[in-house]
């Protein structure tokens, strides 16, 4: 989203394959962690893969990943940004997707450990 032309020293996607083919790279890549969710997941019942999904599109979407990328490139040229503005973006990206990965488990394997026990 910073629209650098290179990435670790190599071109961006959005160099190499237009910023269209890119987008669209972004947007299969999210419907895929949906789908994985959604289908790949086995042992555990319906309900809690459905609650699964409900908290991973909460962490990327308006409540998490997309409102905290919203604040960084509405910060992009600031030269004043405050520690309260750097943190609510940290708070809505990094960390939003690093509690759903950790929520994410715990809602999963709540059915996994049932199924260990009998």
């Amino acid at each position: 989203m910073d629209n650098d032309d290179l990435r670790r020293g190599k071109p961006t996607n959005h160099k190499v394959f237009g910023e269209d083919i890119d987008v669209l790279a972004g947007d299969a890549l999210l419907d895929f962690a949906f789908e994985h969710v959604a289908v790949s997941i086995v042992g555990v019942t319906p309900g809690r893969i459905v609650r699964a999904i409900g908290e991973l599109a909460k962490s990327i979407g308006a409540e998490g990943l997309v409102t905290g990328q919203v604040m960084d490139i509405n910060s992009e040229g600031l030269t004043d940004v405050g520690l309260d503005y750097l943190e609510f973006i940290h708070v809505h990206k990094t960390a939003a997707l690093l509690e759903a990965a950790v929520v994410l488990e715990a809602i999963l394997r709540v059915d996994v450990m049932k199924m260990w026990k009998g």
